[in-house]
Formats: structure tokens, sequence, C-alpha cells
């Protein structure tokens, strides 16, 4: 405790750091206070039925990155998915279109122009969802929408992408001006809200249970859950450091070069992504209930605790994480780059058996990283089967806790470099923290 108050102090000092901090605090409670704002012409007490239809499947998910705005019909509904639907296109034509290649390479200049195409597709991909959103999930009875169709469809569809474009320029504030990722930040901050309301009805549940052992099994349950977070920060963090030599070079007095580096591979490089990826996929069987023929599939893809819909959506997860890894982790540009600043991994030769080297340790390690991935991404289903209610459950695996995990250590990240940039200790007592992006 004594430790904990210090490094208060010390962050308090820092006169860069405090501004930063508070900066970052009065950004996400203006993103807090506009998820609970309704769209104009809609009676908040009419929306029962939104907030009970997203609690699963996409729609839930949906509803969780924008912090519950989704399911209350708030101007910031669409929050910060469209931004990053439109990352992901950008990134993925970054390795199958040569402009975009081209762009990647081109340093500052190539950034902006990337970001600048970002933000055009993420207004055609608002152009679409906002009106989808309007006429598909907000109750069409006259109790809920109190204006005309037209004016109400209108106006909305307005108000949600300018909604939307403003959550995307709090991130970039937060990212420029405050403290860790804004968007990644915006995304953890809804999930963390619904924290203490799962904690709330977990608890009120176990204790007013008739079955006897109510207080028993909520230890068990918090023991478990601490297990589950420290799993999934060592997912997070687990790296494969490869060491990497850089020639010896003298100019003039100076001696450049004749230092050994690492490259950090991520046991997890994909992240969130399969998981994201895999649950949307899983959305489609249901699509066929509606046939006789096809009902049956759909309703055991339907049942989030069941054997097969567990073991697909697994499944799913491995294949999605050697997808996405593939197309992310370039061993091929890592090589070329390497070889151009005089660098090779010792032992191997440069050029074709560096690439084939690099892929081998990644193929090596996707394999542990996307089974581990796949049994976080279904115990939120374990939780469920052992009577844990489904608030609660999301946090002990999934893109829930994978996203909050992630978040939190960059920020801290971040935070224990300003401290040791001044000579203060960091914020761990037996040495350095080492997010996502440590070494």
């Amino acid at each position: 405790m004594k430790k904990f108050i210090e490094t208060i102090k010390n962050i308090y000092k820092i006169e860069e750091l405090r501004k930063r901090i508070g900066y970052t605090m009065l950004l996400v409670l203006i993103y807090r206070l506009g998820c609970f704002i309704v769209l104009p012409g809609i009676d908040p007490g009419r929306l029962a039925n939104l907030q009970s239809s997203t609690q699963e499947g996409l729609v839930g998910l949906l509803n969780m990155f924008s912090g519950g705005a989704f399911g209350n019909a708030s101007i910031f509904a669409l929050g910060v998915m469209p931004y990053i639907s439109a990352s992901i296109v950008v990134q993925l034509l970054g390795i199958f279109v040569p402009y975009f290649r081209k762009l990647q390479m081109e340093g500052e200049s190539g950034r902006r122009k990337m970001n600048q195409i970002t933000r055009t597709l993420t207004i055609l991909i608002l152009a679409i969802q906002g009106p989808a959103y309007v006429t598909g999930m907000i109750p069409r009875d006259s109790l809920a929408v109190t204006w005309s169709g037209f004016v109400f469809n209108m106006v909305s569809t307005v108000i949600l992408m300018a909604g939307s474009m403003f959550v995307m320029w709090l991130g970039e504030r937060i990212t420029d001006r405050g403290i860790g990722n804004g968007i990644s930040l915006i995304i953890m901050i809804g999930i963390v809200a619904r924290l203490p309301y799962a904690l709330v009805a977990e608890i009120g549940q176990k204790l007013t249970t008739t079955s006897g052992g109510g207080m028993l099994i909520l230890i068990v349950e918090f023991v478990v859950w601490v297990f589950v977070l420290m799993a999934a920060i060592a997912l997070v963090q687990a790296v494969r450091k490869v060491p990497v030599q850089y020639a010896k070079r003298v100019v003039g007095n100076r001696q450049y070069g004749g230092v050994r580096q690492y490259i950090p591979l991520k046991l997890n490089a994909a992240g969130v992504m399969p998981i994201i990826f895999a649950q949307a996929l899983m959305m489609f069987p249901l699509f066929f209930g509606r046939f006789d023929a096809t009902r049956g599939l759909a309703a055991t893809f339907s049942n989030y605790t069941g054997f097969w819909y567990n073991l697909v959506f697994g499944l799913l997860v491995v294949i999605f994480t050697f997808f996405y890894t593939a197309i992310t982790i370039n061993p091929t540009m890592m090589a070329e780059e390497m070889k151009r600043n005089g660098g090779f991994i010792p032992g191997v030769k440069p050029g074709k058996k560096t690439v084939e080297f690099l892929d081998d340790v990644m193929s090596k390690i996707t394999i542990p990283g996307s089974i581990f991935l796949a049994l976080i991404a279904i115990m939120p289903a374990f939780a469920r089967a052992a009577g844990i209610n489904n608030q609660f459950a999301s946090f002990f695996g999934g893109t829930s806790l994978l996203i909050m995990v992630g978040v939190i250590l960059d920020t801290l990240q971040q935070i224990e470099s300003y401290l040791l940039m001044r000579h203060y200790d960091g914020l761990m007592k037996t040495g350095r923290l080492t997010g996502r992006s440590g070494m």
C-alpha cells in the first residue's frame, strides 16, 4: 500500500503526465455521458425490447463495444465499430493492393493518407449502418417512437453518423494529448462500465439462493476468475524473443553496431480479432431458423452453452488466428528490413533462410497461442453452464476479458515509461512492466 501511495505521488509530480491523465479522464467522462443521451423522438422507457435483444451474439458484441449505447438507442449507439471496420479493411488492402502497400512504406506522409482514407471509408460504412440500425433495431410501435417515420429516420441517421465521428475524434484526441490508445481505451471503458452491474447481479443471485452454499460458491467463482485473468495476462504478454546481431562498423573514431537485439514475436499476434471474426461467422446458421429443414441446425447454434456450438466456435478461433497472423506478420519484410540495416539472426543465413526461419518460429508459437486463445474464448460458456449469470460470465473470457487486459497493460506501460524517464520507480517492485509492445 505504501508503494502504491508513493507511485501516485510520483505521477502527480510529473506535470505532463498529470495533465495527460486529467485530459483523458475528461474526454472519457464526456463519452460516458453521451452513451445515455437517447436519440430525439424516442421514449427511453419503451426500449425494453431493444435492450433485451442486445444481450447475445454479434449484436451483444456491438452493444458491449459501445458501452451499452447500442441498446440504449443513444446518439453514440454505433460507437467506434465503423471506424474499426474501416481500419481492418484498409489494413487488409495494405497486404493485397500495391498502392496501399506503397503508402505503408512512405512513413508519416503515407500514414496521413491512409488515415484520411480510413475516415472516408468510415463515413461510407456509417451511411449504411446508420439507416440499418434505425430501421432494424429500434422498435416501431407508436409508444417508442413519437415522431413520424421519415423525419425520425433522417434525423436519427444524421445524428448517429455525427455521434460516431465525434467518438472517433475523442479517441484521436486521447491518443494525441492523453494517455494510452484512445480508440482502444474507449472500448475498454465501455466494457468495464458493465462490470459493477454484473458483479452486483451475481452477488445478489448467490446470496439469495435457497440451495445453500451461496457465499462459498461466490468465493470459488472469484478465485477462478482471478486465475482466468492471470492466464489472459500471460497470453497477452507472452513473446518469443528472436536474437538479431548487427554488424560492427567503424566510422571515424566511432563504432556503430556490433550489438545484439531481439525481435519480440507474440504468442498471440492476432489479438482479439479471431474471436470477433468467429462470433460474426457463428451468426450465419441462425438465419436458417425460418426453414423447416434447417431449423434443428439453427437451434443447435443458438445454444451458447452447447457442445457443438463451442466446438465449432473454438475451431474457428484457431483457424482465424492462423489467418490473421499470416496477413499481419510478414517474415519477408522483416528479413529485408534486417538485411537493409546490417542485421542477421545468429546461425541463420540472410535472405530466404531468414524468411523460412521466422515463418517456422511463427508457426510453432501460433499453434499453442491459438489453442490457448480458443480456450479463453469459450470460457464464458463454461461459466454460464456452472450457473453464473450471463453478464458476469462474459468477463470470464472472450473478447471482453482480452480487450480489458490488453488495454490496461498498454496504458500502464505508458505511465511507467513516464515515471522511468523522470528517474522514478516504475509501477512494479520486481521489475519493469512489459505490455503487448514490450520486449
